[in-house]
Parts: structure tokens; sequence; C-alpha cells
């Protein structure tokens, strides 16, 4: 592939002005092109749109099998999140821990829901490689929150 290739993700939410006070203002995302049922936001580099429904909104129970996020590869990056999350009194879904310590795929993870029940996502891998290239271990999620 010869260009950059960015992530997009859709997803719904009931009200605009409280999507950008969570996505902008909490999560330090940039707002873009917005209509009165959508806007787009720039999240850490990708694409999020929001898009108003009709549809009932619930929460989802667990982590698993929903949500969405980001890897940071710097330590640094992930923890600057966490204070600013904590500084901005936004609930954790799961409170940030380390997982798989002293293993490959050793993490720091933490989740987050918006406004409308969307779970969020964030980790740093201790070793690069557990990101994509580590097949030999089995350690994935939080079997104790699987549905």
């Amino acid at each position: 592939m010869s260009g950059q290739v960015l992530f997009h993700a859709a997803f719904p939410v009931k009200d605009i002005e409280e999507t950008k006070e969570f996505y902008v203002n909490k999560l330090g995302c940039k707002a873009g092109r917005e209509t009165a049922a959508s806007v787009i936001l720039e999240f850490y580099g990708h694409q999020l749109v929001a898009h108003i429904t009709k549809q009932e909104l619930k929460p989802q129970g667990s982590i698993y099998p929903r949500h969405l996020g980001l890897i940071f590869t710097e330590e640094a990056d992930w923890d600057d999140l966490r204070q600013k999350l904590e500084s901005e009194k936004v609930k954790f879904i799961e409170e940030p821990k380390t997982r798989f310590v002293g293993k490959i795929t050793e993490h720091k993870t933490m989740f987050i829901e918006d406004p409308f029940f969307n779970l969020l996502e964030f980790k740093f891998y201790r070793h690069s490689e557990a990101i994509f290239g580590y097949v030999e271990g089995a350690e994935i999620g939080d079997p104790e929150a699987e549905n």
C-alpha cells in the first residue's frame, strides 16, 4: 500500500451537542462537518461519525462483544489520557488496569462509556509485537467479562 489508511467508524447517538461535549471536551477529539443529524469527529487521526438515531439505545451489559478504541504506542500518551479522563470525571466502565502481567501480551487497558452507551477501550502494549504479530499466546480480553 502506498498511502496512509485511516480507520472509520459510525455509531448511534441521541444528541449532537451532548456528543460534542463528550468527544470534544472530554476526549479531546476535533469536531468536523456537522448537520442536525450527524457530526464527524477526528479521533486521534481517525474518523468517527456520530449519527442521530430514533432507535432505543441501551447499555450493552458487558464490554464484549462490541466496543471500539485505540492502541497507544507510547505509554505516556495512554497515561495522559487516563489523567484527562479522571480530571474530567469520566466514569470508567472498567478501571485502568494491567492485563497479562509478565507475558508478551501485557498491556494497560481502560474502558469508558459515552452518554449513549457506546463503549471505548484504550490500550498500551508493553511489547509492540503483541499488537498483531504474536500468535502463540491465547490471551485476549478478560474471560470473566465475556457474555
